[in-house]
């Protein structure tokens, strides 16, 4: 081959090989949007102020024309929800489920979905993998490859001190098996919530807040299982998890964090601004980076921000009204820094 020739074909691979790393690495962390409080923002806005702080992945609970609409040429690649309410008719209503999958998600060509996530938090429900197959079936009907998932909290993960000995308890194992299964054979992850937070929150006794915080400088944890060690919570709760779709078959299945945050306001000295600038601005530091966690080191892991504003709606503790980066003025709670 021609020396001149050879260099080029070897030059432009290596662009290709850089740009390439550069778009796998960049806009790793999105933010969950809900639309729980009467004095939001229109959602033209909300994109806007997204795209101008570079964000480029946003996680919806349920589809709303007027977000899918803004979000129409603006390449935020979405995550969005089947709401909870539809999921029992999507497991045995295939037409449903196709119709669901037109009117929400085929009628927006022009918007990026990433992941269809069937349900949040619905705990072990034998309706989901039905749901998932249909949902999934729909769209390859319709020729979108679209990766079609469920999420869960990590308390279906038990005995998850170590890590290692991390299980889906008896009473979710057969079912989470049989999803992480169709996960594995459609190449998907599986969306988990991962909240240091509630764990610090409700055992302070046992947790350092500065293992809640991604601030100890030291490793808290030696795992006696697999020697692996740990410096924050984080990656703690998410290698049990790991665990436990292991110890499924779930070997080649990979996690992508739905929700994690920490909030500003309603708990005394713990859901403090400061804290939560500290825990977001740390996570988001840390699955952008290469480290990934001590049992999947080496990449980075897509996050989901929990969440974007104050939601004066949202139902529960006081706490859950308090997780936004911004008031609904669109003002920062806490700047926060996207990479």
């Amino acid at each position: 081959m021609d020396p001149i020739i050879l260099f080029y074909k070897m030059f432009f691979f290596a662009v290709l090989l850089v740009s390439s790393n550069i778009f796998a690495e960049a806009g790793n962390v999105g933010v969950n949007y809900g639309r729980l409080g009467n004095n939001l923002p229109s959602p033209t806005a909300v994109i806007n102020l997204l795209k101008s702080r570079n964000v480029d992945k946003i996680r919806l609970f349920s589809p709303d024309s007027d977000v899918l609409n803004a979000l129409r040429g603006s390449g935020i690649g979405v995550l969005l929800c089947v709401p909870n309410q539809d999921v029992e008719r999507m497991a045995y209503d295939p037409d449903f489920a196709g119709d669901w999958v037109w009117k929400n998600v085929l009628v927006y060509n022009n918007v990026v979905f990433r992941y269809i996530s069937v349900g949040n938090e619905m705990g072990a429900s034998d309706r989901i993998l039905p749901a998932m197959r249909n949902v999934n079936n729909a769209l390859r009907a319709a020729g979108r490859a679209i990766s079609v998932s469920t999420t869960i909290k990590t308390d279906l993960v038990v005995d998850s001190f170590p890590p290692s000995r991390g299980r889906f308890s008896d009473s979710s194992q057969n079912i989470m098996r049989s999803i992480v299964q169709f996960l594995a054979e459609n190449r998907s992850p599986l969306l988990v919530n991962v909240y240091p937070y509630f764990a610090y929150n409700f055992n302070q006794q046992q947790i350092q807040l500065e293992y809640a915080l991604f601030t100890a400088n030291r490793v808290v944890v030696t795992d006696n299982g697999n020697g692996l060690q740990y410096m924050n919570l984080f990656d703690a709760i998410t290698d049990a998890t790991y665990a436990a779709i292991e110890k499924v078959g779930g070997g080649s299945v990979n996690i992508v964090i739905g929700e994690s945050g920490w909030p500003s306001g309603q708990n005394g000295n713990i859901a403090t601004i400061s804290n939560a600038r500290t825990y977001v601005n740390n996570l988001i530091a840390h699955v952008s980076g290469s480290s990934g966690t001590p049992k999947r080191p080496g990449r980075s892991m897509e996050t989901y921000i929990f969440g974007l504003f104050n939601e004066n709606q949202k139902n529960g503790d006081r706490t859950e009204r308090h997780f936004g980066l911004y008031f609904p003025d669109m003002r920062e709670i806490y700047p926060v820094t996207f990479r």
